[in-house]
Parts: structure tokens; C-alpha cells; sequence
């Protein structure tokens, strides 16, 4: 099931929006409508509701800009950035690889905040230009709203800067940890505990909150905190996966003995001869004896059923020098980066030009699972 969905590009990074988006839209609109409506009984329900709608989708467009300065800082370090998603809590900015000194995770986590201060005072200050008064209820809606987006964004700057990994603070921590011990994995790893113990402070306090008759508001305290401890979580596994791989080239994992299908053969055959009996989804196609390409069970989904019997393996699959491959003196890491960047479950291992092998996920999975057997 499809879960987000692109609405354009900014810079050359798609944005999309998260399905757990419209949800918090509505509640946002529904609340801020409520607020404006208490403090200005005299403002009309239209003018209630529109100056609400037109806040709400301010404020999401001030996350655009937050996320965006990652990927900007990002791509002026090398980076590439997929994406960038806008969900129930924010948004996320996809960034293919992980950054490859401290002083790169720094600005990338501190470029955020940053811009979310400068959009909190840049607001404040305009609507106090046009003649509000700090720390008085505005009375145009259009100051309203100015004077919200401006309070909400400097508390946007506040919370990010909060040490729990892997929001901007935690990335923060983690840069000037890194710097200080040389290792990544490391700073990491007690990154990502500060952020644990963060999280269990925010869903205890959340905890106490609700029990004390706060309501909404602390069970979304939990909630937040609930969701700070399952991120950190999945950091902290990802830093012990990527240490407990260390060191380990693409050349020690990879499978030599890579099955071979003739290039000429229709699809219909392909799946009956070798699909459904070898156990496999990826194979090698061979032209003449040389290994030219490969075919996965998804390029075949991608060929009408009705169309196997006349399209060859040839027509189906794709050129080797077309997909994603790896050295063999790769480090592991980096083909485990590739395949989830991708979504593959298995890349073809090259060296100038020529097929050594294959490297997929099971190869990893299953030394994993014999370290940690051997304790190693």
C-alpha cells in the first residue's frame, strides 16, 4: 500500500507528503481554529477557519524550508538526498549515505534549527514592524497568524536542539562526540542512549501529565516520546549492525557460485525452468558464454503475463553495466547502503567490468548470524 505521495520538487528534491500527514493537517486546522475562535470571539467563522488553514499550511511549508536546509547542506557535502517527506511529526529528509567526517554531520544537524530561528524571529519581528506589540494577542488575523508561525517556529528550534539522537540535537551530540573519540559507530551508539533516556523522560512526563488531568496533551507528550525511543532504538542497532561489520570486505561474503540462464530463452520458460525450481530471484543472463546481464523476479512482474511466451530474457533483463554493483574490495557496509538505498535484495560484484559474484542480503543476514553464534 502506497504511503506517501510526491506533490513536486524543490531544488531537485522530490517533496511528498507521508499518509499520517492529512491526519495531522486536519488537527492542526481543527485546533488552531479553536484557539483563534476563543481569543477573538468578534472574528467571523469564515475568517476563523480561513486564517487557521492558511496558518497550518504556513507552518508546513516553514518544515519544507527546515528540512530542505539538510538536504541542501547535505548535497554541498557530496550527499545525495532522495526525498523529502513531510509525516505526523514533522519531516524527514532522505539522505542516501551517511556523512563521512564530524564537521559534515554538524552543519547538516545544525542547519536545521538555524533556519527555523531565523524564520521564528523573522516573523516576530515583522509583525511587530506593522505595529504589534510583543507579548499581546494580535488583533488582525493576519498578524494571528504571523505572530503563531513566528512563536511556533522558534519552538520548533528549541525541540530539535533537545540532545536525543537522531533529531538535530542528537546530531549534533554525535558530531561533537565523534570528533572527540574518532569513532562514528561509537558516537553513535551514545548518541542514540542519550536519545533513549530522552524519550523515556517525555513519555514518563507525558505519563504524569495525563494522570494529573492534562488530557490530549500529555498522552501526545507520550506519544512523542514513544516515537523519539523506537527512532533511537533503530539507530542504535544500525551503529552495532554497521561496527559488528567492520572491516569486513565485499570479496569475503560474496557468492561465487552465481546461477546462469541463456539469454535467449522466452520468459515463459525462464519462470518454469529455473524461477520456480532453483529457489532463486536473481540470476545471471549469458550471451555466447559472457555474463551480460541480469534478470530478478521483478523485471518479470514488469512484463505482461500474457506477453512471456514471446519476450526473451534478453528483452527483459537488464544490461550489467546498467545496474548497481559493488567492488570486491568494497567494505560490506557500503553494499548493505546500496541495497537499501535501492530497495535490492542482491548486487552483482564487479571489477573492471567483469562478473565475480553476488552479494545479497542473505549472505549478510547469515554471517551475522554465525558471529553472533561465535560471539564475535
Amino acid at each position: 500500500m502506497r504511503t506517501d505521495f510526491a506533490i513536486g520538487r524543490v531544488f531537485g528534491v522530490q517533496i511528498a507528503l507521508h499518509v499520517s500527514w492529512f491526519a495531522i493537517a486536519f488537527l492542526l486546522v481543527f485546533s488552531l481554529s479553536q484557539r483563534f475562535q476563543e481569543l477573538h470571539a468578534e472574528w467571523s467563522g469564515t475568517a476563523v477557519w480561513i486564517t487557521a488553514a492558511a496558518t497550518a499550511l504556513f507552518f508546513f511549508v516553514t518544515l519544507v524550508l527546515h528540512e530542505l536546509s539538510h538536504a541542501l547542506v547535505a548535497r554541498s557535502r557530496g550527499l545525495p538526498v532522495r526525498s523529502i517527506t513531510l509525516f505526523a511529526l514533522g519531516g524527514v529528509a532522505e539522505i542516501e549515505k551517511e556523512a563521512d567526517d564530524p564537521g559534515t554531520e554538524f552543519w547538516m544537524g545544525i542547519s536545521g534549527p538555524l533556519v527555523s530561528l531565523a524564520i521564528g524571529i523573522g516573523c516576530l519581528a515583522s509583525a511587530h514592524a506593522v505595529g504589534w506589540v510583543i507579548l499581546t494577542e494580535p488583533a488582525s488575523p493576519a498578524l494571528a497568524a504571523i505572530v503563531w508561525l513566528g512563536y511556533i517556529n522558534l519552538s520548533l528550534a528549541a525541540f530539535n536542539m533537545i540532545p536525543a539522537f537522531p533529531m538535530d540535537g542528537g546530531r549534533i551530540l554525535r558530531a561533537a562526540l565523534w570528533r572527540l573519540t574518532g569513532d562514528s559507530a561509537r558516537a553513535t551508539r551514545a548518541a542514540a542512549r542519550a536519545g533513549q533516556v530522552v524519550a523515556l523522560g517525555f513519555m514518563l512526563l507525558g505519563l504524569g501529565q495525563f494522570l494529573a488531568g492534562a488530557g490530549f496533551g500529555g498522552l501526545w507528550i507520550g506519544f512523542i516520546g514513544w516515537f523519539l525511543l523506537s527512532a533511537a532504538g533503530s539507530s542504535y542497532g544500525q551503529a552495532s549492525l554497521k561496527e559488528s561489520l567492520r572491516g569486513i570486505r565485499v570479496a569475503e561474503v560474496m557468492r561465487r557460485d552465481y546461477q546462469v540462464v541463456d539469454g535467449h530463452i522466452n520468459l515463459e520458460e525462464f519462470v518454469e525452468r529455473y524461477m520456480m525450481r532453483k529457489g532463486s530471484r536473481c540470476f545471471m543472463v549469458a550471451r555466447k558464454g559472457w555474463v551480460v546481464g541480469l534478470i530478478t523476479l521483478r523485471d518479470v512482474k514488469a512484463i505482461p503475463r500474457a506477453r512471456w511466451p514471446y519476450t526473451t530474457v534478453d528483452d527483459a533483463m537488464q544490461p550489467l553495466d546498467h545496474v548497481t554493483s559493488v567492488s570486491p574490495q568494497a567494505p560490506l557496509n557500503e553494499s548493505l547502503e546500496l541495497m537499501g538505498r535501492d530497495d535490492l535484495s542482491q548486487l552483482p560484484v564487479l571489477e573492471e567490468g567483469r562478473l565475480l559474484g553476488v552479494i545479497s542480503r542473505g549472505e549478510v543476514l547469515q554471517l551475522l548470524k554465525d558471529r553472533a553464534a561465535l560471539q564475535m
